[in-house]
């Protein structure tokens, strides 16, 4: 395994206001005087890990990494039932990221993510590419209604019996009526949906190597996770569908490097090469022995792109 940079702790932190109630966890690590850069966590939900830390040379980057509304240490929690969602879309989001960089006092940064973190990525960088340095994404996804439909539909038929399980006695749209079910009012109920949608997310990615299928218990994480993924994607991210790839022409004066493996059944390889023809200069890399999770390739790929712009 290629080895990423030395553990490192943030060298400041905090809760950033950012209005409805709403109070995001933020945490700067490197080098304070280094080129800023954003880390974008993936989802909707997941959360920010140590491990994102150490992708960048803390003597050359001052990363900042945040937990999106609801989910990881950021307040209230969408685990419990009753943190309204309201004030959480991808809208939302865009404007926590602009007001975390006003805070900071960082005039421009450089952009990353991985899978929802990228349709993130994309969605603030055509929101405000005069705030972008660069942009580098992997896992590509735009939460296009098809890629969600392939999602949670189509891949089933690579895993016929998972997915009768997942669907059960359900009908019709499942993301939203998972949505529904997150939703109940019964405790027992919220933790069966978001136990059925955790087993179904890690099937999915089953086939490659070292992937595990949830059985564990149901946890904060869990339920934070599965209530988020399907409000967000019931919803299409809350962007007109094929948006991101259409604006893509606003990024023509921001270098990107976009990562993907060709084995990815979760995010299918087409979107990424949509992306990387409605986006002038963009660089796409494609690793044809991985799938959607990090690999080997992909992360040397990724430190490459990350020393390149480190100046």
């Amino acid at each position: 395994m290629i080895d990423l940079y030395p553990p490192v702790e943030p060298y400041d932190k905090g809760l950033l206001d950012v209005g409805d109630g709403n109070l995001v966890y933020w945490e700067t690590c490197g080098n304070p005087a280094g080129k800023p850069a954003v880390m974008l966590h993936g989802g909707p939900g997941q959360g920010c890990t140590p491990g994102m830390r150490r992708m960048f040379d803390p003597a050359r980057y001052r990363v900042v990494l945040f937990d999106q509304r609801g989910c990881g240490r950021s307040t209230p929690h969408a685990s419990d039932p009753a943190t309204d969602l309201r004030h959480n879309t991808t809208d939302h989001l865009v404007a926590d990221m602009e007001r975390l960089r006003k805070h900071l006092g960082i005039e421009r940064w450089l952009v990353t993510g991985g899978s929802w973190g990228t349709t993130l990525a994309l969605a603030y960088a055509e929101r405000f590419p005069e705030r972008v340095t660069e942009i580098v994404v992997i896992s590509i996804s735009t939460t296009r209604p098809s890629e969600i439909d392939w999602l949670y539909h189509g891949v089933g038929r690579f895993f016929p019996e998972e997915w009768a399980r997942f669907r059960g006695d359900l009908t019709g749209d499942l993301v939203a009526a998972y949505a529904r079910l997150m939703e109940d009012p019964d405790a027992r109920v919220r933790t069966e949906a978001a136990r059925s949608w955790c087993v179904w997310e890690d099937t999915v990615l089953s086939l490659e190597p070292g992937a595990t299928v949830h059985n564990g218990p149901i946890g904060e994480w869990e339920l934070a996770f599965a209530r988020l993924v399907t409000h967000y994607y019931s919803h299409a991210g809350w962007l007109e569908p094929g948006a991101l790839i259409r604006d893509a022409g606003l990024l023509r004066d921001i270098p990107g490097v976009l990562i993907h493996g060709r084995r990815d059944l979760s995010c299918p390889v087409d979107t990424a090469w949509e992306l990387a023809r409605a986006w002038p200069g963009a660089e796409l890399l494609i690793d044809d022995d991985s799938g959607h999770h990090s690999s080997d390739v992909k992360r040397t790929w990724k430190l490459a792109a990350l020393e390149r712009f480190a100046v």
